[in-house]
């Protein structure tokens, strides 16, 4: 099961050099030497992608508006769209994932359930968040996604993890995330919210007008972009099984050209609301979605 970290600060994964300063000796003068950064590399594991058609199922757990569950669910239909937009568009974003397994999976969006009786509470633990993810059904095409509302607590959420994906009987895996507008924006919704230590840049305006969605669009795509490229812990990442930088989750904080820890590079303005955005999706839909790790490249790929 992979997760997708807290941020107490949001840190770009740079390709720039970086400039140290030392002293060569008591009585020499300080110098600057620009060291080379090592290129970073997701290491193929040899296990199962995931490609072909793909079922999205959501359970909304708690209380959404009409109007949040529809930036989620056009989100969804603008990553595979047949008439995409003009790139950058959330659906050139995707194909970012066929330089992993040779074709991007084409997603669908499937099922919707609603859950806003709260059926197992408010405090949720692991063990129930699979259970609520297999509410929707199995089969082998589908991924589950249990989204909660902000007002529900998980175990780990904003302390540690902003989502997490992983396995699930007879389906192709589980997503969860939550809207974390009140428990820690500054964490999980950055940069729509001041980050809570760090660079305290102002933040940026949110493309859908709601801090807590947009902020679920970021962690959705990164725990989405996670399930297809290392389903089972086995495919493409870096560093431990356990704890491990994934497509996106290898870029963290970095959203346009030019980014560095607290600044998340260059982006798109919309000239009428001022919200900040790099990737167009359907019926006028905008959305700011995190670099994805080129595997031809070894860098950090951003939309614009």
């Amino acid at each position: 099961m992979a997760t997708l970290p807290a941020l107490s600060l949001p840190l770009a994964t740079l390709t720039l050099s970086l400039l140290l300063l030392f002293h060569s000796s008591a009585a020499a003068p300080r110098k600057l030497i620009q060291v080379q950064q090592q290129p970073l590399v997701l290491k193929y594991h040899k296990g199962p992608l995931l490609t072909g058609n793909l079922t999205i199922n959501l359970l909304w757990y708690g209380r959404f508006s009409a109007t949040q569950r529809s930036i989620i669910a056009d989100f969804l239909l603008s990553l595979s769209a047949a008439s995409p937009p003009p790139p950058p568009s959330a659906a050139s974003w995707w194909h970012t994932t066929a330089l992993y397994g040779g074709s991007a999976p084409r997603l669908f969006l499937g099922r919707q359930l609603l859950d806003d009786h709260y059926s197992v509470g408010k405090s949720l633990s692991p063990s129930q968040l699979s259970l609520l993810a297999s509410k929707p059904g199995a089969s082998p095409t589908n991924i589950n996604v249990v989204l909660t509302s902000v007002d529900v607590a998980v175990d780990g959420f904003c302390s540690s993890r902003c989502g997490t994906h992983g396995p699930l009987a007879g389906s192709a895996g589980f997503i969860w995330t939550g809207d974390s507008e009140v428990q820690c924006p500054g964490q999980c919704a950055w940069p729509f919210h001041q980050p809570v230590y760090g660079p305290q840049t102002p933040p940026l305006v949110a493309p859908n007008s709601d801090v807590g969605m947009d902020g679920v669009v970021i962690n959705l795509a990164t725990l989405l972009a996670g399930a297809v490229t290392n389903p089972d812990g086995n495919g493409y990442f870096q560093g431990p099984a356990d704890a491990p930088l994934e497509a996106v989750s290898a870029c963290t904080g970095i959203f346009g050209s030019g980014a560095y820890p607290g600044y998340p590079g260059r982006v798109l303005v919309d000239q009428t609301s001022g919200a900040s955005y790099n990737a167009r999706g359907l019926d006028g839909r905008k959305y700011l979605l995190p670099a994805m790790w080129d595997p031809k490249t070894s860098q950090c790929s951003t939309l614009v």
